[in-house]
């Protein structure tokens, strides 16, 4: 089950180097890094100041800086799939804290020699920062384990949904029919659910669920012939 939160999602503040978001308890930090427009994110829980790193592609010394400089201790890392420029800088992250490493069971090979650390995920797996519940979700279509991060009002896609997009399909390991009920599975959750995707491709750098429904051209085909059409 999802943790319970007492208040909505607050507007979205944008910085230099990074967006964020107030919950009662979960907070969020937006960090573009490396030089492919990718998002790594802090998610952590404000009151006991506890926190994980999703999809650490690049610059993990500058992550881990910003987390303390916001007096929040790294937990774990969290992974939505496992091409290069998202998990580049994992095992330099690695070795500055001892946390256990989440990926989906279908990728976890790619990290075998970590075998020790690495934690397998399935779809619907329930997890927790504190007292910041998060449920996995599997979206593959881009990648074979692809998932997705989902909380009380905001959602971690990875390479599965960006601002008026989709992650590519014509990868080894991609499957387009597999996104197509990825973005079905998304399209779901409610309207005002905030997206934070892998990279900074779009018009912002956040957007939301309703609004990708809206606008989105991949999200708005009513059939696989249709969405492999585009």
């Amino acid at each position: 089950m999802l943790g319970h939160f007492d208040a909505g999602v607050k507007p979205l503040h944008l910085g230099d180097r990074y967006a964020y978001h107030d919950t009662v308890t979960a907070w969020i930090k937006q960090l573009p890094v490396g030089p492919m427009a990718n998002f790594a994110y802090l998610l952590g829980d404000s009151a006991d100041k506890g926190c994980v790193v999703i999809d650490p592609g690049w610059e993990g010394e500058r992550i881990l800086q910003v987390g303390t400089d916001n007096g929040y201790n790294i937990e774990a890392i969290w992974l939505t799939h496992t091409h290069f420029d998202h998990i580049g800088a994992v095992e330099p992250l690695l070795e500055k804290v001892d946390v256990p490493l989440l990926v989906h069971e279908l990728e976890a090979c790619t990290f075998a020699h970590l075998k020790d650390l690495v934690r397998c995920t399935r779809d619907g797996d329930p997890l927790q920062v504190g007292t910041v519940g998060v449920q996995c979700l599997h979206t593959p279509g881009h990648t074979p384990g692809g998932q997705c991060f989902v909380g009380e009002g905001f959602v971690f896609t990875g390479d599965t949904l960006f601002v008026d997009s989709i992650g590519r399909t014509d990868l080894p390991g991609s499957d387009p029919e597999q996104m197509f009920s990825s973005l079905k599975r998304l399209s779901h959750l409610p309207p005002g659910t905030v997206v934070y995707s892998g990279h900074n491709y779009g018009r912002e750098p956040t957007t939301t669920i309703g609004e990708q429904v809206k606008r989105n051209p991949y999200m708005q085909c009513r059939t696989v012939g249709e969405f492999l059409r585009r």
